[in-house]
């Protein structure tokens, strides 16, 4: 059980009971003090990224946030297993695990990388589409709006770290 303040024009104490998945796939949110679950619930990672079981937002269907999550450590068992499954399967966040080849073309520069979720090659823009957490950890966001991790480039193998060298 959690609680945390209602983001609205009259903030107030929400306490989340527990979260499900109701019989036709949807997020259902159990509110104290409420007799009907808020229903096609949607769950969202916030900033940092560094951070990905901290500030989570909970929100109703029409996207409007619910409970601001400090940590899903608040929630019981089976609701943060749920959150973390939910925000693994709709957040398209892989994480490279190994560069096979960058190339740099006319200043857009492409990459193919195996990741926790497979084999990629994605484009990047410009240098802009780079954001460092820290001196090792970076986010590499592609043409199309993707975004990949770099948790640390001192844990990759050799070939990997010389193809990221001019960046790290």
């Amino acid at each position: 059980m959690t609680s945390a303040r209602q983001q609205s024009e009259s903030p107030q104490e929400v306490r989340i009971e527990r979260i499900v998945r109701n019989a036709t796939g949807q997020i259902e949110v159990f509110v104290s003090g409420r007799d009907d679950p808020i229903a096609d619930a949607r769950v969202a990672r916030c900033f940092p990224w560094s951070l990905p079981e901290c500030y989570v937002s909970i929100r109703d269907k029409d996207g409007k946030e619910v409970v601001l999550l400090k940590s899903v450590q608040e929630l019981d068992p089976a609701s943060r297993q749920l959150v973390l499954d939910e925000l693994h399967d709709k957040v398209f966040n892989p994480k490279i695990q190994r560069v096979l080849e960058h190339k740099n073309d006319f200043g857009v520069i492409s990459i193919t990388a195996d990741t926790d979720r497979g084999r990629v090659t994605f484009q990047v823009r410009s240098r802009d589409d780079i954001r460092f957490l820290t001196p090792t950890q970076a986010l590499f966001r592609d043409a199309d709006g993707n975004v990949y991790e770099l948790a640390d480039v001192t844990r990759l193998d050799p070939a990997s770290r010389k193809w990221l060298a001019e960046y790290f």
